[in-house]
């Protein structure tokens, strides 16, 4: 796909689990177990992908998946599974190599969304991405090195803190442009100043949900997750970015979903609901 200056594509970095229970919140088992099984753990399968925008002389990923740097106990709770592809191999599929790699946009700091911007050489934690510029909320940040006890278990600073070390992090400050055609919308209610970017070309719009909306069957305004800090400042987001996505005819790209990356949606009686898958 094209996005004006842009080519895009979708970087499958490998799959993990979470509890069901968890990612629905509210949503009793029986609704969301139709459409996402769990396992014997209660675990649904989940998707860790990012985006790769190729353009303007840049090379520029939207987050980088849980990476590969987890022990055994972790590895055993989030089922991650690399097996069938990760995110270098990936990146490779389209010969792209990690010095590459020149921006990073990470929606936020979550193990599953910056696990990948760092890799353990014999011991030693460094940037997957020794060029690459790395752009995160300075909000965000401060929440990611001081996080509460309800949210400290999403955060590792080996995912981000050997960036800032070597010069790497960026700190963005609010909603607006980072390059030209993409610009970034805050959101609040999963984790505190969390940034989904937009990209555009004035006739095509990709949105990228990011933890706003994970699967597309977070598309339904109430089904929001547990992990969220603010679930009714959730649910007035999604609102507003869904009647925004129906009325521009935006695409919508999933970062978890399991099976699909983008969609548009469409309004009807019984709400907005996923219209049409789109290829990426």
């Amino acid at each position: 796909m094209r996005i004006g200056s842009y080519e895009i594509h979708s970087i499958e970095t490998g799959h993990f689990a979470l509890d069901g229970g968890a990612m629905f919140g509210v949503v009793p088992k029986p609704l969301w177990e139709k459409s996402n099984p769990p396992d014997e753990k209660n675990r649904i399968a989940l998707a860790a992908r990012a985006l790769l925008l190729i353009g303007n002389g840049r090379k520029i990923l939207v987050d980088v998946g849980n990476g590969n740097k987890y022990g055994e106990k972790l590895t055993s709770i989030y089922k991650f599974d690399t097996a069938k592809f990760d995110l270098l191999s990936s990146l490779k599929r389209h010969n792209i190599l990690p010095t590459d790699i020149t921006d990073v946009i990470l929606t936020h700091l979550h193990f599953d969304h910056a696990g990948g911007s760092t890799y353990n050489d014999n011991g030693e934690v460094k940037p997957t991405f020794p060029k690459a510029r790395n752009y995160v909320q300075g909000e965000h940040l401060q929440a990611a090195k001081n996080p509460t006890e309800r949210d400290r278990a999403s955060f590792f600073n080996e995912d981000f803190m050997p960036l800032q070390s070597h010069g790497q992090l960026q700190q963005t400050e609010g909603e607006g442009d980072i390059f030209p055609g993409i610009s970034v919308r805050i959101v609040h209610g999963h984790t505190t100043a969390l940034q989904c970017p937009v990209i555009t070309d004035g006739t095509t719009t990709l949105f990228y949900c990011a933890d706003l909306m994970p699967t597309t069957s977070h598309v339904n305004l109430p089904w929001i997750m547990a992990y969220d800090l603010r679930p009714l400042v959730t649910l007035e987001e999604k609102r507003k970015i869904l009647d925004q996505a129906v009325d521009e005819r935006w695409i919508l790209f999933f970062e978890h979903d399991p099976v699909t990356a983008a969609v548009r949606v469409m309004r009807t009686e019984k709400g907005i609901v996923v219209d049409s898958p789109v290829n990426i």
